[in-house]
């Protein structure tokens, strides 16, 4: 019987997961990965419901290091950085292979919406995107190839409402549990007041236009991000975005909608994830944000990163984020916005 180490999270998605493991005979070891937020309850009366191994990992202090401090440094910044994007190849996963090691278990999993396949042809994993509404593949695309040798993703191309069936006909206790919009570590979903928490002071500075003309005040860049409008506090008689942060003014750029649209972009730390490191132009289709929408696009290697031209121009994106790049279902790589 195969071993397999489970991310455990209290959650219907990874519940299922260690159920539908267990149905195929392997001998699941659930792991709850501890950030010091909301206590292990959930996925400990889970793994009892359904007789797996369990135990908690503190992962506090590597989720320090390795995404919240770059998170808020960031934001300080005016980059705007996807945590997890960030949290799965530096965290979580590595976190999942080092319990596997530990009890000798072969496959890792976890209860993303993805699938991986194998590739004869090129000798590589591939990583492919959910065919449902609730497509992960973007948040993986720091994998590695040798995660995606061990990894298992149970939910496939499962819909949501599938998924909530099947473990409410299993009963499972979570069944209904709502899923988390919020990013995990931080209360409330406001980066503001969690940046300020770790002891940054707000610095409130000045509302420009692109001429430079003072609008009005603003209560300190880490509560802003590119492309957004609402809570601003600025009467313009007409709708203005966020275009641009100034960190080293401390300003803050407002621009009609009709700016807003961009070109190109330049991606750098790019990792190839189911396709080797490109050495010449190609085509794919691009995700500059986690959502369905996807834009044709010409990307061009330069100097370790990515020049990307898109056939027609789309709202900017955020520096930080990621750009995600794919031929058709297979996630080709990803990296970061510059």
């Amino acid at each position: 019987m195969s071993k397999v180490v489970l991310g455990l999270s209290g959650g219907v998605d990874s519940a299922l997961s260690a159920n539908i493991l267990r149905d195929e005979g392997y001998e699941v070891h659930g792991v709850f990965l501890d950030i010091g937020v909301t206590p292990p309850n959930d996925a400990r009366t889970v793994a009892e419901q359904l007789g797996i191994g369990f135990e908690v990992v503190d992962i506090r202090r590597e989720l320090e290091e390795k995404v919240c401090a770059p998170f808020a440094e960031a934001y300080l910044h005016g980059v705007t950085p996807n945590p997890c994007v960030l949290c799965n190849p530096n965290v979580k996963f590595p976190a999942l292979i080092r319990v596997a090691e530990r009890i000798g278990a072969e496959y890792i999993a976890t209860g993303h919406y993805a699938r991986v396949e194998y590739d004869e042809a090129s000798g590589r994993y591939r990583l492919i995107s959910a065919d449902s509404q609730k497509d992960q593949s973007y948040m993986l695309c720091g994998l590695s190839q040798d995660v995606l040798a061990r990894v298992i993703f149970p939910l496939g191309s499962l819909e949501k409402e599938t998924v909530r069936k099947m473990a409410a006909s299993a009963g499972i206790s979570v069944a209904e549990k709502s899923d988390s919009m919020e990013i995990c570590f931080i209360p409330g979903n406001d980066h503001g007041k969690y940046i300020e928490s770790r002891g940054y002071v707000s610095r409130p500075g000045n509302f420009v236009d692109e001429a430079g003309n003072v609008l009005g005040v603003h209560k300190g860049i880490q509560y802003y991000t590119v492309g957004q409008r609402r809570g601003l506090g600025v009467a313009a008689g007409h709708r203005i975005f966020v275009s641009r942060i100034d960190s080293e003014k401390n300003e803050i750029v407002l621009s009609n909608l009709d700016k807003m649209f961009v070109k190109d972009i330049w991606v750098r730390d790019v990792n190839w994830v189911s396709m080797p490191p490109a050495e010449t132009p190609f085509r794919a289709a691009v995700k500059v944000r986690y959502s369905k929408l996807s834009y044709a696009a010409e990307l061009i290697p330069v100097d370790g990163g990515l020049h990307i031209i898109f056939d027609e121009e789309i709202k900017s994106p955020s520096a930080g984020q990621a750009a995600v790049f794919y031929d058709g279902n297979i996630l080709l790589g990803g990296g970061t916005i510059a």
